[in-house]
């Protein structure tokens, strides 16, 4: 009646409606300090009374939870499964549509159920990342993204960093099918214009090569017929457009560039995140390691206080003993200052 949240989840065919209300309950209102006197539900649950006896004591006064048989209320629970039903098709009618879509603009010949997109993150050539992120049905997995540390290429050298996490990836596919990466991708989108979508195809070329046995193995072949396309950003970093191999950039609908920003986005953040990881855990190794007296329960504390070893280094003696452990002869030898 005053507003509306709506929450998707998958895989839970296997449940039945009121495990799902009380699981979904339950998750709710332990982040949400808005908890109501009474909670109508469509049918009863079996821990209907812990789940009452927890809010209430949450709440500090009495909380109910009903099941309305006839009425006003009976009409709300109703008005409230028929939006969820309507939100639902819509969901499921807006990713048809970007499937369609993106079937048509980029000229394929079956839908792109499985998209994959990765992007390389680097600081001048050092903690060389790539991220990997997927596209599954028109709607980003980030349980299935993954990170990939260089291992190949020295110096900063992106294409050569593509190419090789590129054919990392294919190779897993092929050598265990029911892995985690599960099925080869129908298409990959790379982030970057044409020297990223060189690479790209440079590593299924070669992927091919060692896999397909010149032309012998037919199936691997076929399954290695992945269009690729870059995703393409102006000056200001923003995604500009789609491109395919022979330099032109696809025109597509404002809802298919806001999905295609999104995924970029995504897996650029999946990079850097991991590469700042690594960066970080560098540093930590490199400056507080080599502290005597810092063993590791002590650099874990001083990182959880301050977030990083930065915030230590520009940390006042004082600020540093505020962390158990730290003495002041210990948070002189972290600034230098000891005699």
């Amino acid at each position: 009646m005053i507003g509306r949240e709506h929450y998707f989840y998958s895989d839970l065919r296997d449940m039945e409606d009121k495990d799902i209300l009380a699981g979904f309950i339950k998750q709710y209102y332990l982040d949400n300090p808005n908890i109501p006197n009474k909670i109508m539900i469509k049918e009863e649950i079996e821990d209907k009374r812990a789940i009452e006896t927890w809010l209430s004591t949450m709440l500090g006064k009495k909380v109910e939870i009903k099941t309305p048989k006839k009425g006003e209320k009976l009409r709300f629970v109703e008005m409230a499964e028929m939006n969820s039903k309507v939100t639902l098709e819509n969901k499921e009618k807006d990713k048809s549509e970007i499937l369609m879509e993106l079937k048509e603009v980029l000229e394929l010949d079956k839908l792109p159920r499985k998209i994959e997109t990765y992007d390389i993150s680097n600081l001048s050539g050092e903690y060389m990342v790539a991220g990997m992120c997927v596209m599954q049905d028109g709607v980003i997995k980030k349980n299935l993204s993954r990170r990939f540390k260089i291992k190949t290429v020295f110096g900063q050298d992106d294409p050569r960093c593509m190419e090789e996490v590129i054919i990392r990836r294919l190779k897993h596919s092929i050598e265990n099918p029911k892995g985690g990466f599960g099925n080869l991708p129908d298409v990959i989108f790379a982030d970057g214009g044409i020297t990223q979508i060189r690479a790209v195809k440079n590593a299924i070329q070669k992927v091919n090569a060692d896999f397909g046995d010149g032309g012998k193995n037919q199936d691997i072949e076929e399954a290695l017929k992945i269009p690729v396309f870059g995703m393409v950003k102006n000056d200001k970093h923003q995604t500009r457009a789609l491109m395919d191999e022979n330099r032109k950039e696809l025109k597509i609908s404002q809802n298919l560039m806001n999905v295609i920003t999104k995924f970029q986005d995504t897996v650029h953040d999946t990079a850097i995140s991991y590469h700042r990881k690594l960066r970080d855990k560098e540093m930590t190794k490199s400056e507080l390691d080599e502290i005597t007296g810092i063993g590791e329960v002590k650099k874990q504390a001083l990182l959880k206080h301050f977030g990083s070893v930065e915030k230590i280094k520009e940390a006042s003696i004082k600020e540093l003993m505020e962390v158990k452990g730290i003495s002041e002869a210990i948070a002189k030898k972290i600034l230098g200052k000891e005699q």
